[in-house]
């Protein structure tokens, strides 16, 4: 097709702006939404999301073993040493200087072994410490990361590395960049929920951000301190307005946003206004019905046990198997692992509060069959040093029975999703103060599981200011051995 134009010479009129020019272009709204609902306007083809609507299902760049995540962040650094990574040097060594030794925020002592009891279980013979018993009965569902690595001994700058994969600057969340991949098998719900109770955890809502992803794809943030639906998120019911009353209000409100966009164009806060009103509107059934586990059995709410990290994992049992794409599950935001002090008493309180928890949820997920295809995760922003913390102003209270903050070697786990069931990858040095046998950074680690929910991550990108931006920045390797 040719059009003149009145200054110049005919030029040509693409096909797509002739088709919309000559009224067609509802047309093409209809095909870009039967592509985009069947993943063929995936991320990493096009520039942004599908814009209709972002939380509609996506298939990934390849066939991937996860549909799902249930993240499990263990807040403030559990100490490996004294969990999933036995240092039987420390018993000999205890009270001694070692030969090892790495930059840690504080003063370290002499080689401190742990106070708690690691045995092997299951057909693996993985060993676990006595402080996580009940877990230990599934270590077979385990791949176990003894050799994480990350860059600084700071809470603030590992946890950002760990949530978003960069330490200082805003970038988008794993869980964002996992929801913008995917969208989310449920049109009434969130694509990414966080729990945590009793307020935000240092650093804040940073930890969940989308950062330049469009706002549809942070992290709904529910506080779990509280067990009545009206509290755990407000305003989820209108007392006063019927539904049928709601729906003309938000349609009235539509299109005065529509007109508002129509003069603004690519207005990101915009369309996630817009988003999120259609989003509390659907949410009243739905939500009501996935956070009430009174719903639940007798038997399943046993097997989780009590307390609110109980509840929350059961929580997100429930939000997975009715399609939110993305779970993370908060554990000692008000109490962290970080435990300078104290420790023996301080992490087998917090280890009581999730041991069952973890055990419940991870057979449940197996009886039910979503195991396979949901990829679980449990660790901290770093690990602990195996030397003894001293005394510290404004750190401890100088008891010297704690671990200061150690990014050189730590342990993660992960479950389900493909990973490779039953093994130990990696590990530390004969002191667990560093990764000495197949490090594995943060970075690799964000490969990988990207890598099971089916995406490339170097090419699975973000334009935003004149460039790709990916998940794991220009670094990052798939750790293949991780994987069935």
């Amino acid at each position: 097709m040719m059009t003149t134009d009145p200054n110049g010479p005919i030029a040509p009129l693409p096909r797509r702006e002739f088709l919309r020019t000559c009224g067609m272009g509802m047309g093409s709204v209809a095909l870009t939404s039967l592509i985009g609902s069947i993943g063929l306007l995936g991320p990493g083809a096009h520039a942004g999301p599908v814009s209709l609507n972002p939380l509609t299902p996506r298939a990934p760049q390849f066939a991937g073993r996860a549909r799902r995540v249930i993240h499990i962040f263990a807040n403030g650094g559990p100490s490996h040493v004294d969990t999933f990574d036995p240092k039987p040097s420390l018993d000999r060594w205890h009270g001694k200087e070692i030969p090892i030794h790495h930059k840690t925020e504080r003063k370290t002592g002499a080689a401190w072994r742990s106070p708690f009891r690691f045995r092997r279980h299951g057909q693996s013979g993985i060993e676990v410490s006595d402080l996580f018993e009940k877990t230990a009965a599934c270590v077979d569902d385990l791949c176990v990361i003894r050799s994480m690595k990350a860059d600084v001994p700071n809470h603030e700058p590992s946890l950002l590395l760990m949530n978003c994969g960069e330490a200082r600057l805003v970038r988008p969340s794993f869980g964002s960049w996992v929801t913008y991949g995917l969208g989310s098998d449920n049109q009434n719900m969130p694509g990414f929920v966080v729990m945590c109770p009793g307020g935000y955890p240092i650093q804040e809502s940073q930890n969940w951000q989308s950062g330049f992803l469009p706002g549809v794809y942070q992290g709904t943030y529910i506080n779990t301190q509280h067990t009545q639906i009206d509290k755990l998120i407000e305003n989820i019911q209108n007392p006063r307005t019927p539904p049928d009353s709601q729906r003309r209000q938000l349609a009235l409100l539509r299109r005065l946003n529509e007109e508002h966009r129509r003069v603004r164009t690519a207005d990101p806060q915009l369309e996630a206004r817009i988003q999120s009103f259609e989003l509390a509107y659907r949410m009243q059934m739905d939500a009501a019905d996935a956070f009430d586990i009174q719903r639940e059995p007798e038997s399943v709410r046993k097997l989780y046990g009590e307390g609110t990290q109980s509840r929350q994992l059961l929580i997100a049992r429930r939000l997975v198997e009715r399609g939110v794409r993305f779970v993370q599950v908060w554990h000692g935001a008000g109490q962290p692992w970080d435990n300078h002090d104290d420790l023996e008493v301080n992490h087998r309180k917090l280890a009581r509060e999730s041991d069952q928890a973890i055990a419940g949820l991870l057979t449940d997920l197996k009886q039910r069959g979503m195991l396979d295809d949901t990829l679980v995760i449990w660790g901290g922003e770093f690990g602990r040093t195996p030397t003894v913390e001293l005394p510290t102003p404004g750190a401890n209270s100088g008891k010297i029975n704690g671990r200061d903050h150690n990014n050189h070697g730590f342990t993660m786990w992960l479950a389900g999703g493909g990973v490779k069931a039953g093994t130990v990858y990696g590990a530390t040095d004969e002191f667990g103060f560093a990764a000495a046998e197949n490090p594995v950074h943060v970075h690799d680690l964000h490969a990988t599981l990207l890598a099971l929910l089916g995406f490339n991550h170097e090419t699975f990108t973000y334009r935003h200011a004149g460039r790709d931006f990916r998940l794991t920045d220009v670094h990052g390797k798939v750790v293949r051995d991780l994987m069935a």
